[in-house]
């Protein structure tokens, strides 16, 4: 064979040992060390099966997702967070250097920024009724619209074709060529929008603080709560299990579901308004930031703090491999989990002098960051965010007509009800644990009680020889058969009735009814 092919078959046999071994599940048993000859022959068969699907599970890897994300790789003493733009961008290939870019739009900022799922399109809003829809793979301006009024959040709806609107008095839904098609009335003056995927319901929250839930297919309003925590604009849906999370003006927290009226969890995360919030594509982190110049990153299996900074935030953003975007007035720093929830400081972006950043957000299947400020729009690369291998029965963003539209039908078959969102997903699938037998009242015990009895008077006694059958001990044998019937039922109406056989004693003293309290005489001390 030739030395090049031997080389090569080396490094592909390298390569599948190193992903064999992200797959793996640890050290195996020491199976030598045991003496258990049973055990020992089953804890191999498991070694062996775990060692074959890790071996699958790298090959399918190889094959399925060919593409790795790329970080910034520093040499010795350099730091990735003094890398500028104009550097990054020299050493990308051609079609990833035309993706940054600045758009100076300084008459009808600042402006908010949203993309679809597929990463394909984006939706630009002026808070001076500036409204533009832009297709970022062309690089094309689809449509641009002047709505003449304030304009507080946008957000697309299943897909491009649709997108909701926060206006000055309520939200409005448009199509794709700018058309109004509805006014949702109900919402009231929504100052954030969030939009369900899986359920394709939109969220809101007002300016009373009212979060309402509607049904974009249906027309349907499936709820209307009052957060009872005052005004609030930080919104957030958690894209695991579709809660909505909410910062409040009081340092909390709150998660929230449609079928709830209370909040399924309260936080208090901040010793001040919480300024901003971002959920992880895993749904396990939540970043938050607060007027006390701290952000904080929490593990919400424990509702724990897992790692904190001194910096403040107007905007959070987590990209798709687990990158953290902050926003601070003209500053943009961009944090990286480096192991065990370890995030440090990654990149840094620093805008013109006096820009103030409004809203960051990453784009998806793209390493690109899409900035919202005062005086326009901008994109940044931001290598490594994006997930290079995309499912394109999932999302994407190269679909035709056709597939957009079966993809639709699809979505809508596949429609989730309200009822599932909850906070662990996955208890949807399994069987409900058992319920604790609830008490009996005292008139089903007195019912259940009188068939025993008649039960145990019915019950025929054999027929003995020897004076054993006399009617006497018959009777008593009867009566002992109607006593132990009864026994248990009598101790369960002592329990619903709380033992009244149990005399009070002198002295104790005994709680009257709020409504009698005032009737009752003091006792002289």
């Amino acid at each position: 064979m030739a030395p090049a092919r031997v080389n090569a078959e080396k490094d592909a046999e390298d390569e599948l040992e190193m992903k064999v071994e992200k797959y793996s599940r640890g050290k195996g048993a020491d199976l030598k060390a045991l003496r258990d000859k049973k055990l020992k022959g089953q804890l191999a068969v498991k070694e062996k099966l775990y060692g074959q699907s890790a071996k699958v599970a790298a090959k399918a890897e190889k094959w399925l997702m060919p593409s790795e994300e790329g970080f910034l790789e520093p040499d010795d003493l350099e730091k990735t967070y003094r890398f500028p733009q104009e550097s990054i961008v020299k050493e990308v290939d051609l079609l990833s250097s035309r993706k940054p870019f600045d758009m100076i739009l300084p008459v009808l900022g600042p402006y908010t920024i949203e993309y679809t799922s597929n990463g394909r399109y984006m939706l630009v809003g002026g808070r001076k009724g500036h409204l533009a829809m832009m297709d970022m793979l062309n690089m094309d301006l689809i449509k641009e619209f002047q709505v003449r009024e304030t304009v507080r959040d946008v957000a697309f709806l299943h897909n491009e074709q649709m997108y909701a609107v926060a206006q000055k008095k309520y939200p409005y839904i448009y199509n794709r060529h700018g058309a109004e098609i509805h006014c949702l009335k109900e919402h009231g003056k929504a100052l954030k929008l969030q939009f369900l995927t899986k359920q394709f319901l939109l969220a809101s929250i007002n300016s009373f603080g009212q979060l309402h839930y509607q049904d974009v297919s249906t027309g349907e309003m499936i709820a209307n709560y009052r957060t009872g925590l005052g005004r609030t604009d930080v919104m957030r849906a958690n894209p695991y299990n579709a809660v909505i999370g909410l910062g409040h003006a009081a340092g909390k927290v709150t998660m929230w579901k449609p079928t709830s009226v209370k909040p399924l969890v309260t936080m208090l995360c901040h010793h001040g308004p919480v300024t901003a919030l971002a959920f992880d594509r895993g749904g396990h982190l939540m970043a938050t930031a607060g007027v006390d110049r701290k952000i904080k990153i929490w593990d919400l299996r424990k509702y724990e703090v897992v790692k904190s900074y001194a910096a403040r935030a107007q905007s959070l953003d987590f990209s798709q491999k687990g990158l953290l975007a902050c926003s601070n007035g003209s500053q943009v720093e961009i944090y990286r989990d480096f192991g065990g929830h370890d995030y440090r400081l990654y990149m840094k972006h620093r805008m013109m002098k006096g820009y103030q950043v409004g809203k960051v957000l990453f784009r998806p299947y793209e390493d690109i960051l899409g900035i919202g400020h005062s005086m326009g729009l901008s994109s940044i690369l931001v290598p490594g965010s994006g997930e290079p291998n995309f499912d394109t029965f999932i999302d994407n963003p190269m679909e035709t007509t056709k597939q957009k539209r079966e993809k639709e039908i699809h979505a809508l078959l596949d429609k989730l009800p309200p009822d599932t969102i909850m906070l662990n997903p996955n208890l949807i699938a399994t069987v409900r644990a058992p319920k604790k037998k609830e008490k009996k009242t005292k008139k089903e015990i007195e019912e259940e009680m009188e068939e025993a009895i008649e039960a145990a008077k019915n019950t025929e006694h054999k027929k003995k020889t020897k004076g054993r059958s006399k009617p006497s001990k018959r009777a008593k044998k009867k009566e002992e058969g109607v006593f132990r019937a009864k026994r248990p039922f009598l101790e369960q109406s002592k329990e619903v009735v709380g033992r009244p056989d149990k005399k009070q004693r002198i002295g104790e003293e005994v709680e009257l009814p709020k409504a009698l309290q005032r009737f009752a005489k003091k006792l002289q001390s």
